[in-house]
Formats: C-alpha cells, sequence, structure tokens
C-alpha cells in the first residue's frame, strides 16, 4: 500500500484544473443521451431551474470572474454593516436563536396554561394576540400570570388596538416592579400591516406615542414590520422584502417626524418573514433582508444603526390541511432555514395550525424542532454557515436587487400606505399568485400528501376551531387550496354515497411495463379524491371488458402502458372498456398517443387541477 507523504500540500494538487467549459461538454454528452442536442449555455440552462421575481437557480456555481455582478464571498463581519453576516458580532452562538411560540385563543385563562407550559419545557419567549382575534387587552395580565417579564420577553400582535396593548403591557411591568432596563419586548405597533389584513386605515402618525413610551425601555421595540400579511396574499419573496422596507421606511419617515432621531426610530422596528421549506431561498432573503435595511439606513445617514432584528414564522401557506403530519417536516426544514440565515427569532407553527388551535402535542413538537435543531444538531454554533457559498452569495444578491427595484416602485407610487389603497399591492401580489397557482396545478411546484403521494384512507384530524382572524383586507391563500376543494368535493360524495368516486387503471402488458405510468395516474387521482381501482392487475382486450364492470368505476378508464403496447393494445382495449359502460378512456402518456382510441390524456405537466375537477364533473359528483 503507498502511503502519501504528510507534506501539507493540497489533496487536490496532482489533479489538473478543470474548467467551466470542460464541464459543459459533460453536461451536453449526458443530454444527448436523452434526445436533446444542445450545447454550451444552452446545455447548462436545460438544467437550471426558474425561479419567481425573475430569477434563476443555475446547476453549477464558480467564483464569479473579477468585476463581475454579485458578491465574491462572504460579504463584511456579522454585527457590521451591511450585516449581511448576521445583526450582532456574536450572531446565535452564545445561546441560539430566540424560541418564540405563538398563542392563540380569547380565553386568558386557558392562554396562560399554554403559555406556562411551553415556557416550562423549552420556549423562551412568547407571541400573544391581543385585541380582536385574540384576548382582550383587559386580560393581558391574566394571560402573563406567573410569566417572569424580566425572563422571558413578550412579543404583542394587538391589531388597531396597538396603543392600547402597549400601555397594558408596560403597565403591568411597572406593576410587578421590573426595572425598565430588565423588559424585553415588541408591542407589535403596525397599522400599515394591520391596513393590508383588513382594509381599514389608521394613522400611521400613532406609532409615534408607543414608541416615545417604550423610549426609556432599552430592550423593547415598539414597532413590527410584519411581511406575513403580504407572503400570506401570495407574494414572492422579493415583493415580500419590498413592502417590508416600504413599510419600515414609512414609519421611519413617521417616528423622525414625531420628534425621534433616526438612530433611535431604527431601534424601534422589528421584521417579521416568512420561512418555506425551500431552504435557500429563505437563507437567501434573510441575508438581502439585513442588506437592503443597512442601506436604508445608511440613507439615512445612520449606517451603524442598520442592524435588522427579524422574526422569523414558518409559512403558513405551506401548510396543509390533508396529510397535515406531513408539515412537521416542512416546519423543520423552514426553521433550519431560519436559523442558518440568521433569524434573531424563530416562531414554529404547529403541523395543526390550519386546523384550528393546536392541541398541546402539536405545540410540543413545534418548540422540540428549534431544540433538536439548537441542542442535538448544534445549528446555531456557527454564524452564517452558508456565507461564502457561491450560490448563497449570488442568490443574495439577485434577491436583494430584484427587492429593491420593487421597493423604488412602491415608492414612486408615493409609499406603501398609497400603493395598498391604489391596489398597486393586491394587483402584484394578485399577478404573481396566479403565475404560482399554474405550477401547482400542474405539479411543477409539488405538494407532498396533497398533489403528490395523497393517502385517501387517512383519518381527518380535528380540532377545535380557533378564532377568526381579520379580513377585509388582502386575501389569504394557500397552496393546498384547490387540490382542498376538489377533495371536499369526494369526501361529500363518500358521505352521501357511502363510496369515493372511482376510475379505473387499465394496465397493459408485464408490470414492468405499466409500472411507471399506474403509479402516476394512481397518485394523480387520488388528489383529487378520486379513488383508483386497480385490479387486476394487467388486463388486454379478452379481460378488459369484465374487469371494467367489477371495478365499480363512475364512467372513466385509464389506459396504463409503454408506447409499444398502446400502439398494439389501446384500440381494442379502449372499445372493451366502452363497450362495458366507459364514458371516457383517458391515457397516461404522451398526448397524441393512440389518438383515435381515447378521449384525452394524463401527462407529466398537465394541469392536474383541470383534468381532475372535469373528472369529478363527468361523473357527476356536485361541487
Amino acid at each position: 500500500m503507498t502511503v502519501l507523504p504528510d507534506d501539507g500540500l493540497s489533496l487536490a494538487a496532482e489533479f489538473p484544473d478543470a474548467t467551466h467549459e470542460q464541464w459543459q461538454r459533460l453536461v451536453e454528452g449526458v443530454l444527448r443521451k436523452s434526445g436533446k442536442e444542445v450545447s454550451g449555455e444552452a446545455a447548462e440552462d436545460a438544467l437550471s431551474t426558474k425561479l419567481q421575481d425573475g430569477l434563476t437557480t443555475r446547476p453549477l456555481y464558480t467564483a464569479p470572474e473579477p468585476g463581475a455582478t454579485g458578491a465574491t464571498g462572504a460579504d463584511g463581519f456579522p454585527g457590521f454593516a451591511p450585516f449581511v453576516r448576521g445583526g450582532t458580532a456574536e450572531g446565535n452562538a452564545a445561546s441560539g436563536w430566540d424560541v418564540r411560540q405563538r398563542h392563540l385563543g380569547t380565553d386568558p385563562v386557558r392562554v396562560n396554561e399554554a403559555v406556562l407550559a411551553d415556557l416550562e419545557n423549552g420556549v423562551t419567549s412568547l407571541w400573544l394576540t391581543v385585541g380582536q382575534g385574540g384576548i382582550p387587552v383587559d386580560g393581558l395580565a391574566r394571560a402573563l400570570d406567573g410569566v417572569y417579564l424580566d425572563l422571558a420577553p413578550v412579543s404583542l400582535d394587538p391589531g388597531a388596538e396597538f396603543a392600547d396593548a402597549a400601555r397594558a403591557f408596560l403597565a403591568l411591568c411597572a406593576e410587578r416592579g421590573i426595572k425598565p432596563e430588565d423588559v424585553r419586548a415588541s408591542l407589535g405597533a403596525d397599522p400599515l400591516g394591520h391596513e393590508a389584513r383588513t382594509g381599514e386605515a389608521l394613522d400611521v402618525s400613532a406609532v409615534v406615542e408607543p414608541a416615545k413610551a417604550a423610549a426609556g425601555y432599552p430592550h423593547v421595540r415598539a414597532l413590527t414590520v410584519d411581511a406575513l400579511p403580504y407572503h400570506e396574499a401570495g407574494a414572492s419573496a422579493a415583493e415580500e422584502l419590498g413592502l417590508s422596507l416600504a413599510t419600515g421606511v414609512a414609519y421611519l419617515r413617521a417616528l423622525t417626524d414625531g420628534g425621534l432621531s433616526v438612530e433611535a426610530a431604527l431601534g424601534q422596528l422589528e421584521f417579521r418573514y416568512a420561512a418555506t421549506a425551500d431552504q435557500f431561498l429563505t437563507i437567501c432573503k434573510l441575508r438581502a433582508a439585513r442588506r437592503l435595511w443597512a442601506r436604508v439606513a445608511e440613507a439615512s445617514g445612520a449606517p451603524a444603526a442598520g442592524a435588522q432584528r427579524q422574526h422569523v414564522v414558518t409559512s403558513p401557506v405551506m401548510m396543509t390541511r390533508r396529510d397535515p403530519w406531513v408539515n412537521m417536516l416542512r416546519t423543520t426544514v423552514a426553521c433550519m432555514a431560519a436559523g442558518v440565515g440568521g433569524a434573531d427569532s424563530v416562531t414554529v407553527l404547529p403541523f395543526d395550525h390550519e386546523l384550528g388551535l393546536p392541541d398541546a402535542f402539536a405545540r410540543r413538537i413545534a418548540r422540540n424542532t428549534s431544540t433538536i435543531l439548537l441542542e442535538e444538531s448544534h445549528l446555531a454554533r456557527v454564524i452564517d454557515p452558508a456565507g461564502g457559498s457561491y450560490y448563497v452569495e449570488r442568490l443574495t444578491d439577485e434577491l436583494a436587487h430584484a427587492a429593491w427595484s420593487f421597493f423604488q416602485t412602491v415608492e414612486k407610487a408615493g409609499g406603501q400606505a398609497a400603493a395598498l389603497r391604489s391596489g398597486l399591492v393586491a394587483d402584484r401580489i394578485a399577478a404573481t399568485w396566479a403565475e404560482r397557482s399554474k405550477q401547482l396545478a400542474k405539479r411543477r411546484e409539488p405538494i407532498t400528501g396533497v398533489s403528490e403521494f395523497p393517502l385517501l384512507s387517512e383519518k381527518p384530524v380535528v380540532r377545535e376551531p380557533a378564532p377568526a382572524g381579520p379580513t377585509g383586507g388582502l386575501p389569504r391563500v394557500r397552496r393546498d387550496e384547490t387540490y382542498e376543494a376538489l377533495r371536499a368535493r369526494s369526501d361529500a360524495h363518500l358521505a352521501a354515497t357511502g363510496a369515493r368516486p372511482r376510475i379505473f387503471l387499465a394496465a397493459l402488458g408485464p408490470a414492468a411495463a405499466h409500472t411507471a405510468r399506474a403509479t402516476f395516474a394512481s397518485n394523480l387521482f387520488q388528489a383529487g379524491g378520486v379513488e383508483p381501482v386497480h385490479d387486476p392487475v394487467s388486463v388486454d382486450p379478452a379481460t378488459a371488458a369484465e374487469a371494467y364492470a367489477a371495478s365499480g368505476a363512475d364512467g372513466i378508464a385509464v389506459l396504463c402502458s409503454s408506447d409499444a403496447l398502446y400502439e398494439e393494445q389501446a384500440e381494442a382495449v379502449a372499445a372493451a372498456l366502452r363497450s362495458a359502460g366507459a364514458t371516457t378512456v383517458y391515457l397516461a402518456g404522451r398526448p397524441g398517443t393512440a389518438e383515435s382510441a381515447v378521449d384525452a390524456y394524463v401527462f407529466a405537466g398537465c394541469d392536474a387541477v383541470a383534468v381532475l375537477s372535469s373528472v369529478l364533473d363527468r361523473m357527476g359528483v356536485a361541487e
């Protein structure tokens, strides 16, 4: 055996450097084998992924050429402008991020029970809904009974009642004898966020009062720039960032007009963003947000005060009502991305968040998600661990530029309030969501457990209804909403008839020929609540009619096999199926295959929602 010398040389020193062009040629060869004749940049484009905001994820990132657009490495140091790598010098390395649990509910006694249970089991701060849809302002003291307010930070979500809630909370701290320097809280004043949620316009200058009240509390922030209303309406990452900037700038203007210095005004803001299961996009969004806000602070004359404090919440948009257990996986990835991205506080929504009030088990899993990532995975030990990655740095830069461009659009329209009232914000987000909805309908953006690998036999998870949230402003969208509507039709049919709508899978030939397309068709139809019957395993022209008649299918059959077998048997099998009562015959495969034999096609990239809606209509399943 050859023993390598310990001479300090790089292990790659003896290998010749490869070039980008050489790699592209290898890619060309692979694509050529799959039938794609492309070369050079086109070969790389074939492996690229289009993102929202006009961005593209390339299959490979390398160090940019000197002078090229985009960062060449990690930008600066934590705690120093532009704060891309973190708002504080120590980041979360000392004690991890703040684990902030959200508490809904209108009964202060029940909220208090849940609050104390969370604080005793790993939660480090609280997020309380106060006022409409939450505990009443005069119930705040009861909800926080037994909570050491000098140890457990409190974040309020008070809606229109932000002034009253701020006064009540600070009075409670004084009543309990807590020194101002020991109080840690976010009072949650956000009139523009409230307007986005409800359509109710509030006076932005009203934020000055709670800000001045909080001025004597060094660790209290009076205002929250909540980007969740835009995220929940369907905004892209760049739109979420751009609107948060426009909101923050509007508050800066109000506070400085009200007599606060720029430095003091900057210190009164906390920003709230969504974290999705797209880990790299979330990481880059948080890094870009700090860079953008640092630019605002620089332009305002206070660059050293531009560190953005971030509260990050796992995305409600990505949560599903069907197979909600999968939400645990989504929130774990989102929480990890938030931590890696440098979030100061992280809220993991319980897996049953979309079903009503979370139960104790769901809250325990939510808080333990952060605990495992911090204590067992040691995710916070390194500050900005993604920094320096060519992909992360490039995407951070591109996302920051896209967000800044949209921010400028909003500013040219008169600022955030004017953009909300003119419909600019609603129209822009609606257009973005419409495009994303097409990808969801075509399953280009898959939803595990809903549009992919659904489980029709799952038992529904039932929860106590949550208090009604604010309405009247921007819509609240969910990724699963169109599939949920289809599944609801199927559920109603099951309740009325005792069976789900059924289709028959007519698989031709051996398993090797039909398994891939039969599995594809089975998943697709189950996404709409349609039960596939695949019995027997394989049929031919002689057995198809009898098998269809025994299946209990509601007039629809799907041919599943290879192109070669379609050519041999599709016409005869389709005729046999129609003789047994099938009114519509689909084929799983490329449109145009056996065209004279079938009525329609299902294939990768087809509009699954349109297909499923049509199938349920053909079966007479009521909407």
